[in-house]
């Protein structure tokens, strides 16, 4: 049975659940698909990227303590987190995968990285 390509319209022949005619069409229908959301998530991506390398970096003996204005001023977003967890005496920390975050007294934070 002869299909047409979903991408350029040609027909080829191959599987009956074979949709594209080479791995190029494929490639550019599915990239074509996907350009609005993937951007979007490409940006939230790199910002959280950016964050958890800033808390590493900041953070080597895997509890320490930092100020707001040395965070900010490595380019910290505070908006970008991956999740929270509030202990039961009600402190909520912010984590960007296993590197965290609490905030403290005078723009204070404690950083804390999550035993794997």
């Amino acid at each position: 049975m002869e299909k047409k390509c979903l991408e350029c319209g040609d027909s080829f022949k191959g599987r009956v659940d074979k949709k594209f005619c080479s791995d190029y069409c494929r490639n550019a229908y599915n990239n074509r698909l996907n350009k609005d959301g993937k951007n979007l998530i490409r940006n939230i991506n790199n910002r959280l990227r950016k964050n958890w390398r800033i808390l590493e970096e900041l953070n080597t003996s895997g509890k320490t303590k930092t100020t707001k204005a040395k965070l900010i001023e490595k380019g910290f977003d505070f908006t970008y987190f991956t999740s929270i967890y509030v202990t039961k005496s009600n402190s909520t920390y912010y984590y960007v995968y296993d590197q965290g975050y609490l905030a403290l007294d005078n723009d204070f934070y404690l950083l804390v990285k999550k035993n794997a």
